[in-house]
């Protein structure tokens, strides 16, 4: 009889201290979701800081702070029962759980919003952005994943060594293709080069249509497409014209040596005056340098910019200059040189 109510009282303690349990989460669970409620109702800012705050108010649910709030005030009252071990476990694995949650969502938010990738919305960084937060997504669970193990009371030491091991090998059999894969993200995070950019890199040109995990699309201009390695590009040489601020031109004028003298030393300024009056071009110097066979050589330097460095307008500006000089010259008469001989004839 006296085991009898030993038993009952033992239930009942159990009951009770479950209602209580039950009582003491429920008020804290309501306490903290008011509490959540409120800085969630005022953090309106769009500051990083507020904006990581309420990724990490939104991720963490609602359901799993009442069940850790359970299970806390569990440990408390039955902390002198066998189920106080189970708790722990269960309360660990919770929380690995949710900050692995909170932890993917902040990095996630960070490599969508990194000023990299904001300036870029093309096909090449939605995939690198996709790329990154798949290996980010892999790590963070793989230790979240191996922490719960751990806690469960498994060694995972042999299996931390097997991944090791694995890994290893895994990337000495694809060390090419990881190769093309780093080289990818380094390109979209670098940015040597983007979609549109005219390049050139050892003997080949072209404009970059496309760049993808492992290679690189350019269209050339004679019409094909040339496909090249990450690795292989990053490893070269490579020459960006779409990001030249201006091209430099230089012309070679030959003059008749027949000009007069002051005519001669007109030239440089009208040349000038020509550079000045033409949009997009910048006068650097025009000079008398050299006697050449058959011509007086004068050297003009002048520099384009035009809108988006578009090569079409660059030669349409060069083609109104050279029309100009030729206009110009013709009503100073000023003669061009070409190649002549003169044949001297003496009778002995």
């Amino acid at each position: 009889m006296e085991t009898k109510n030993l038993i009952m009282n033992e239930y009942l303690q159990i009951i009770i201290f479950g209602i209580a349990t039950l009582i003491v989460a429920s008020i804290s669970y309501l306490i903290l979701i008011w509490f959540k409620n409120r800085i969630v109702k005022k953090t309106k800012d769009n500051t990083i800081l507020i904006e990581l705050l309420n990724i990490a108010l939104n991720r963490l649910q609602n359901i799993v702070i009442f069940v850790l709030l359970l299970f806390f005030s569990a440990k408390i009252f039955f902390q002198n029962y066998t189920i106080g071990n189970t708790i722990n476990i269960f309360i660990s694995l919770i929380l690995f759980i949710q900050i692995a949650y909170l932890i993917d969502g902040i990095i996630s938010y960070l490599i969508s919003n990194n000023s990299k990738f904001q300036t870029n919305k093309k096909s090449q960084v939605k995939n690198a952005v996709s790329l990154i937060k798949f290996i980010s997504r892999s790590v963070i669970w793989s230790i979240a994943l191996l922490l719960c193990i751990e806690n469960i009371g498994i060694d995972i030491t042999a299996l931390v060594a097997g991944l090791g091991i694995g890994g290893i090998a895994i990337a000495l059999a694809a060390q090419n293709i990881l190769g093309d894969l780093f080289a990818s993200l380094a390109i979209v995070l670098d940015r040597p080069f983007e979609i549109d950019d005219y390049i050139v890199v050892g003997d080949i040109s072209g404009t970059v249509e496309h760049i993808g995990i492992k290679t690189t699309r350019i269209r050339a201009l004679s019409g094909e497409e040339l496909i090249c390695s990450n690795a292989d590009l990053l490893g070269s040489r490579v020459r960006n014209y779409k990001r030249m601020v201006e091209r430099r031109a230089v012309c070679n004028l030959g003059i008749v040596y027949q000009i007069d003298y002051k005519l001669l030393v007109k030239i440089p300024k009208i040349l000038e005056k020509i550079i000045d009056d033409i949009a997009y071009a910048r006068f650097d110097r025009a000079n008398f340098k050299s006697f050449g066979d058959s011509s007086l050589l004068f050297e003009l330097v002048y520099y384009v910019q035009v809108p988006d460095n578009d090569y079409n307008e660059y030669m349409n500006t060069q083609q109104k200059i050279n029309f100009e000089i030729f206009k110009k010259f013709e009503q100073e008469k000023i003669g061009f040189a070409y190649p002549t001989q003169t044949l001297h004839i003496s009778k002995d």
